[in-house]
């Protein structure tokens, strides 16, 4: 039997038109290349527009279509309301839901809103089930409110190779920077954002790691910009001067021992009780209030190897290590409005120190751990904070020169790399800055040099 043909389809016609799609089909195809190439070019010459304009989106999709194929196999689901039938032991499990996906330098942020029986706990441990499905270097998850987790994912690792110039980091020593900025960038963290001390957000900071970590390395970093600034800059170093004997043309005051640590101490507690009651008579409450006229200059006090301090073998070194650490705890109660900050480094921080050192950690918000050798100093430095740090610190390996766990404005804790501050740029600028050391009546006397 003959098919009936349909009416108006003729081969013909089929025929015309393809010809009359070959063009658009040409056009297609042309656009499909060029936004190819594009893509190519930005990711070579530009690669934070490419990820804003092509990568962000790959991740978004990637995202999409495997979240609920990496939640049933990382038992991120919760169970679902049980069916009618006395049979059944409950319904489909109910998935999370991913929330506020947004692009950000290097990746990404969002939300991730769990389900009631849910904790924290379990999406922390899954983060690196997501990084492997989501083919990125990195997911970092934190609580963030009642059932809420906050995610970032980070594309690629931004701390692989030297994070950025030397000479776009230090500021000339003529710069003239404004007393308020106490922040000294010293690297890059793990997320692309500029790492820096910043002695206004966090007054006080401790620094621990092992010898070969980069600790050396990270202080120069930092005291080379705070010295072209108009700061004060005091070091302690117990162990003969050997780290910061380098910084003494633009410190204020230097002490080489326990017993120059004990006295100038002790001076700088009573720099702090004039600098109250100077704020007491103009009725302030931080020096910061005061008028420039009158306001006293920013002291921040480096402590070299906290251990030489506390750790004594005489009672004539215990009383001056009481002396010392009793007067650095008061310092670093007293100094944050008082423009006073600490700056404490270890290779080893312990319980063994005794009750004072866990007294003067809390009073200490910024940490820095780099390649420690002891679980104990990676609890010291971060556990009373962030308990999830302490297992990546302990990850650290000691061919990771410079590579920290660190405290982080809004992210709680971060990884970051410091720049290689090479001992010539630190004699450079100290030679450079050593005509800015201000006086500190009281302070800077000849016994502590």
């Amino acid at each position: 039997m003959t098919p009936t043909p349909v009416p108006g389809l003729r081969l013909d016609h089929l025929a015309d038109l393809g010809r009359s799609l070959i063009p658009y089909a040409i056009l297609a195809g042309c656009l499909l290349a060029v936004w190819t190439i594009a893509g190519v070019l930005l990711a070579w010459k530009a690669p934070r527009v490419w990820w804003y304009l092509y990568g962000f989106w790959f991740l978004r999709l990637r995202m999409a279509r495997s979240w609920k194929r990496l939640c049933l196999n990382a038992n991120l689901t919760a169970a679902g309301q049980p069916h009618r039938s006395r049979y059944a032991a409950g319904g489909p499990p109910i998935m999370p839901l991913l929330l506020r996906v947004r692009p950000r330098r290097n990746g990404a942020t969002g939300l991730i809103s769990f389900n009631a029986g849910q904790v924290p706990e379990q999406f922390i441990e899954a983060a690196d089930a997501m990084a492997h499905a989501w083919r990125v270097h990195a997911v970092r998850v934190a609580g963030s409110g009642r059932g809420r987790v906050k995610m970032t994912v980070l594309h690629d690792d931004p701390l692989r190779g030297t994070p950025g110039k030397l000479r776009t980091l230090l500021k000339e020593p003529d710069a003239a920077p404004a007393v308020e900025d106490l922040v000294a960038t010293v690297g890059t963290r793990e997320d692309g954002e500029p790492w820096a001390i910043d002695l206004g957000m966090f007054p006080h900071w401790l620094i621990t790691g092992a010898t070969q970590s980069g600790k050396s390395t990270l202080i120069n970093a930092a005291v080379s910009q705070w010295a072209s600034r108009p700061l004060a800059l005091v070091g302690i170093d117990c162990k003969g001067g050997m780290e910061l004997g380098p910084h003494a043309p633009r410190l204020s005051a230097l002490a080489t021992d326990r017993h120059q640590a004990a006295i100038l101490l002790e001076r700088l507690r009573d720099e702090a009780t004039r600098r109250m009651q100077l704020c007491r008579r103009h009725g302030q409450r931080s020096i910061w209030s005061l008028p420039r006229s009158v306001r006293p200059v920013p002291v921040i006090v480096i402590v070299d190897e906290l251990a030489e301090l506390y750790l004594v073998a005489s009672r004539a070194e215990k009383d001056a290590a009481l002396s010392a650490t009793a007067n650095l705890l008061r310092l670093a109660q007293l100094g944050a409005t008082l423009g006073m900050h600490v700056v404490v480094a270890g290779q080893r921080v312990g319980s063994d120190f005794g009750n004072g050192v866990t007294a003067l950690r809390a009073q200490l918000g910024g940490r820095i751990c780099l390649a420690v050798n002891d679980k104990e100093t990676a609890v010291m430095t971060l556990g009373d904070l962030y308990p999830d740090a302490v297992e990546a610190a302990q990850h650290i390996g000691p061919h990771e020169k410079g590579v920290a766990i660190t405290t982080a404005d809004a992210f709680g804790w971060v990884r970051a790399r410091s720049i290689k501050f090479p001992n010539e740029a630190l004699d450079a600028a100290i030679e450079a800055t050593a005509h800015l050391t201000p006086s500190l009546p009281g302070i800077d006397h000849p016994v502590l040099f």
